[in-house]
Parts: structure tokens; C-alpha cells; sequence
């Protein structure tokens, strides 16, 4: 079983144990585990082989029992005995955003439900609304969740395509054969979201390539088994299509099959105004077929008088013409990256201490991170009381000095209460170096009182971040309804940054909203939300997007020296229009 599977069987415990009344603390370690385990980019395999199942956040020596288990046998007795107890259908309904296990037991009791199919049906019909508690509004959500739930099912997050990608390519590159292999479509793009994996190789021996590409662990079905092409469907229901092309024709074959489909339309077009003729082989001249490029991509567009275009601009969105113009922007790279800003510990929900967290950061190379625990009404996450927030100002001076001349910002990543009002006074904001608000309760507020709640906050002198501005979660929370719009020219007026949080279930802001934001004049902040140190390499998701949005450096506040993120956020109190 992989990564994403075995988080799966933890998160259903979960429900399972929420069903019967058990131990909260209990359940909430099962979810806890199911979550970490999805960001994890370790094989739990290789993890369990060294020993080392114990170290990751929220595993302790039961869970790594169970781990063992699942790794070996596909299969875990704790969990089928649970499973025996409840039945399958509660399960399902539990799955829906909004149905907790009251409504669950409620909808399969009395309207006897089933499936989602079902439940939609009912709830499009108004049929649940004769049950107690439930109303229009409650039809309403419940259909929203529906949809979330199947968005889940039909694609995976950007995250979860990567490792899948890697875990395929690992033995295929390990081949004496193979010269190159490297991913192509959307998951070469980077979209938020993943439909299914496109895989391009170089090899001298084509079938030993495809015969070992379909006897993959991660086969579940195999859909085409040909000499250069072959297609399968993994355990987790994800079709793969590996490609074997000639070198001549990689570039070619690279550009054609990455796209997107509106890009490489755009490009042919090009090509055919100026007599030329473009497809998965290469760049041939109309008339003759003379062949003139293939090899690589940046001979193919050349041959087509354009630059390079970066893969994440592909899309059709004017890129073609810029490139044409000589406008291009010059995309922020991982080498301009100086810092993190949002990282926690174990002072809240976080797993390990300043002091490990920090170790990390500085380790994977960045100038400084931002400590941003949790503010005292989100008790779940074990929110930290204003005497706990300053007392963290010790902690981090003396790990400063050590750790010189890599910095810990101190602040904390503060809940937008529903009213607009803050966790804590201005007198602790202007004690903190960078101040992140994001909103965790209310969700289902209208738009206007969201829209004014998140822009109150951000009003406020000492709030520097907004992160995660939209609250979605992958799969199982949808977005809630606030004007993104008003919320950057907000930022913009008052200097504030939106956060692109790189975490892998909330890719949030989008890339959409990060190019939206940026055009109203707002700063961008790239953070990963680490709760767990492996979550530090999920930078590259967030910086994806930032890519995808066409930001530059200046348009990042991570690519700012630790003294200019001091000077932006001390200016702030001071600002109430223009940008920093």
C-alpha cells in the first residue's frame, strides 16, 4: 500500500471511532496521522525499512504497528473489526463536507441512504428538509459538499500527482536504457489539479521500458501495452500513459504533449503563417519537410521565433504574443526564494520545537522563517494565550544568536474572529514581527460579512499576511463566498501581502487568484504552513503557482532580505494607502 492509501484507512478509523462515542483525542490522532501521512514525500516503505516510522509527526509505536501491517499484508485487522461494527453507508455519508455522524445516522435511519448518488437525488428533490434540523440552506451545503467530494474523486491535487509520478518514474529511470524520462501534461504545468499523468521517456530499448512500466506495483489494470506506448490505471483509480520517442524528437514531442491542448493550437497556427509545419516529430518546413528543430524545446521554438516559454505559462493566456513581443516575464525562481512564512511548533499544533524547526529551515537553505503558532481562540490547535505569544520572544532571541545569521521572525498566525475582531490587542500585534490572519470557523457566513470580516482585519496596522485567503480544503472543503477582489485592493491600499499556501490539500491562493491579486496591486507571500518538517518541500507547490500567476521576484515578498521584511511590516502601522 502507498502513502495516500494508507492515510485513507487512518481517516476512516477516524470516522469509525467518531461513530461509536470514542475517546475525541483518540479520533482526532487518526486524523491527525491520515494528514501527515498525505504530505508526506518520504515512501512510507523506505521509512518502515529503516526504522524510522516512529520519527514522523503524529506516529507513535501503535500507528507504526499499523503501518507495518498495512505494508506488509494490504490489510489491517484493527480496522476491519471497526469496519464490521458500522455500517459501510455511514461511512460514506460522513465524507460529505457538513454531514458530521448525527446526520449521517439521521439520513440512513430515516430516508434510508446509501450512496452519494442517492443522497444528491434527495437533495435535489427537497426531500430532506422534513427531518429535523435539516432546511433549505442545509440542502444547500449538502449539495455543495456532494460536489466538493466528487471534485476529490475525479482529480488529485498537484501534490499528490507529483509523488505518484516519482514513485512511477523511480524504477523506470533506473534502467540502463533510459537515457531521460520526465513528466509531460498537466502535472509538467503544474495546474492545482491533476486528471491523470503523462510520462515521456528516451531509450535505446523501447519494449524493456514499456514491459517494466506494466509490471509496476502501482498497476492495478493495464489499459495498452504497445513497443512505444502504453497506458495503465493505478490501485487509487489514476491513469498513467508513459511515451518512448527518439531523441531527435523529444523537444518536439516535450512541447506537444505538455501543452496545453489551446497552447500547442496557438503555436501550429504560428507555424503555419510562417510556412511551417509543427507536431510530436519536430518543426519541418511546409513545402520540403525539411526538418529544422526537435531535438529540444528551445530549438522548437525558435525555429518558430519564440523564446522558451516556461511551462507553467502554457495555457493560452496571451503567452505566445508576449513571447512574440519580447515581454515575457521573467518568472520568480527557487534561487530568489530567502524565506518561509508560515512554520509551526509544537506550542501549538505543530510537531516539533522551535528549535528543530528552525534547525530545518536553515538547513534547507533559506535566510530566515517565520514562527506563526496558532492564537488563543483556535483551541483545537492548541492556541497560544497572549503571555504564551511573548513568552516565545526568549525562545527565539537566544536560537538567533546561535543560529546567526539565519533569523526566526516571531509572530503568529491569528484568527479573524467572526466579527472582524482579532485574537489579540494591538498592544501584542506591535510586539511581533509579522502578523499572518486567516480565518478557521464561521465558513458559511454570506459574502458581504465575509467579504467585511477579512477586510477589517487586514485594515488593521499590525496584520501584515492573510493566509490561505479562500479556506478551501482539497476534496473536502470547498472555498467559502468572500470577494476576492475587494480583499487585494485591500492589501494593495494598505501594503499587507495574500498568502499562496503551499500546503498540499490547500493550494490557496490558486494561481488564478495569485495573477488576480497581483494585477490589483497586492504583494504575494509563498509559505508552507509546516506542521511536520517533511511539509518544508512543499514550498515548490506554492512556488508553482506563483509561476503559473506570471509573478516575478519584486512581486514575492519571500525574495525580500530579512531587513526589508522588517522594514515592510514596521512601515505598515504607518500606511494606509499606496504599496510597499
Amino acid at each position: 500500500m502507498n502513502n495516500a492509501q494508507i492515510a485513507d484507512v487512518f481517516e476512516t478509523i477516524g470516522h469509525l471511532l467518531e461513530f461509536q462515542g470514542d475517546n475525541p483525542f483518540r479520533i482526532r490522532a487518526y486524523r491527525r496521522a491520515a494528514l501527515n501521512l498525505r504530505t508526506l514525500t518520504a515512501d512510507l516503505a523506505e521509512v518502515a525499512q529503516r526504522g524510522a516510522l516512529e520519527e514522523l509527526p503524529g506516529i507513535g509505536k501503535d500507528l507504526a504497528a499499523k503501518i507495518q501491517e498495512l505494508l506488509a499484508t494490504g490489510r489491517l485487522a484493527y480496522f476491519e473489526e471497526l469496519s464490521r461494527r458500522v455500517p459501510k453507508a455511514l461511512v460514506t455519508l460522513v465524507s460529505v463536507p457538513g454531514i458530521g455522524p448525527k446526520k449521517a445516522r439521521l439520513l440512513y435511519d430515516r430516508l434510508h441512504v446509501t450512496s452519494l448518488d442517492q443522497l444528491e437525488d434527495l437533495a435535489r428533490r427537497h426531500k430532506l428538509r422534513g427531518l429535523p434540523g435539516m432546511e433549505a440552506k442545509t440542502e444547500e451545503n449538502i449539495l455543495q459538499g456532494l460536489q466538493v467530494v466528487r471534485q476529490g474523486q475525479a482529480r488529485m491535487p498537484l501534490g499528490a500527482a507529483l509523488a505518484l509520478a516519482n514513485e512511477v518514474m523511480k524504477p523506470l529511470a533506473a534502467l540502463p536504457s533510459v537515457r531521460q524520462i520526465v513528466t509531460a501534461g498537466s502535472v509538467r504545468r503544474r495546474q492545482e489539479s491533476i486528471g491523470d499523468i503523462d510520462l515521456l521517456a528516451v531509450s535505446s530499448r523501447p519494449g524493456e521500458v514499456m514491459d517494466r512500466f506494466v509490471t509496476l506495483p502501482q498497476v492495478a489494470q493495464i489499459l495498452a501495452h504497445g513497443r512505444t506506448k502504453s497506458s495503465i490505471r493505478t490501485a487509487g483509480g489514476v491513469q498513467v500513459d508513459l511515451r518512448v520517442v527518439e531523441p531527435d524528437s523529444f523537444g518536439a514531442a516535450l512541447v506537444y504533449f505538455t501543452g496545453s491542448k489551446q497552447h500547442n493550437v496557438t503555436i501550429r497556427g504560428l507555424a503555419n503563417r510562417r510556412g511551417l509545419l509543427v507536431n510530436e516529430y519536430g518543426v519541418f518546413r511546409e513545402k520540403t519537410h525539411r526538418r529544422l528543430a526537435g531535438a529540444t524545446e528551445e530549438e522548437v521554438y525558435r525555429a518558430l521565433g519564440l523564446p522558451w516559454i516556461p511551462p507553467e505559462l502554457r495555457e493560452d493566456r496571451g503567452e505566445v504574443g508576449q513571447g512574440m513581443a519580447g515581454t515575457l516575464p521573467e518568472l520568480v525562481t527557487m534561487d530568489a526564494i530567502r524565506g518561509d512564512f508560515h512554520l509551526h511548533s509544537d506550542w501549538s499544533d505543530g510537531a516539533h520545537p522551535i528549535e528543530e524547526v528552525a534547525a530545518a529551515v536553515k538547513r534547507a537553505g533559506y535566510e530566515y522563517m517565520l514562527l506563526s503558532d496558532h492564537s488563543h481562540s483556535l483551541k483545537v490547535a492548541g492556541g497560544l494565550t497572549a503571555a504564551e505569544l511573548l513568552k516565545q520572544r526568549g525562545i527565539v532571541e537566544r536560537l538567533n544568536a546561535r543560529l546567526a545569521p539565519f533569523r526566526i521572525l516571531l509572530g503568529t498566525e491569528m484568527e479573524i474572529l467572526p466579527d472582524g475582531r482579532l485574537d489579540y490587542p494591538d498592544t501584542v500585534l506591535a510586539k511581533l514581527d509579522v502578523v499572518i490572519a486567516a480565518v478557521h470557523s464561521a465558513f458559511k457566513q454570506p459574502r458581504a460579512v465575509m467579504t467585511r470580516r477579512i477586510v477589517k482585519a487586514i485594515r488593521n496596522p499590525y496584520v501584515h499576511i492573510l493566509a490561505h485567503p479562500t479556506g478551501r480544503l482539497w476534496g473536502q472543503r470547498a472555498p467559502y463566498d468572500v470577494d476576492l477582489d475587494e480583499v487585494a485592493r485591500a492589501a494593495a491600499q494598505t501594503g499587507a501581502a495574500l498568502e499562496i499556501n503551499a500546503y498540499p490539500t490547500r493550494m490557496d491562493l490558486n494561481d488564478r487568484q495569485a495573477r488576480r491579486a497581483r494585477e490589483l496591486g497586492a504583494l504575494l507571500a509563498i509559505s508552507t504552513d509546516t506542521h511536520a518538517l517533511t511539509q518544508l518541500e512543499t514550498f515548490e507547490l506554492g512556488l508553482s503557482m506563483a509561476r503559473r500567476a506570471g509573478l516575478t521576484a519584486k512581486d514575492v515578498l519571500n525574495t525580500r532580505r530579512v531587513h526589508e521584511v522588517l522594514k515592510w511590516a514596521q512601515q505598515k502601522p504607518h500606511r494606509r494607502d499606496g504599496r510597499s
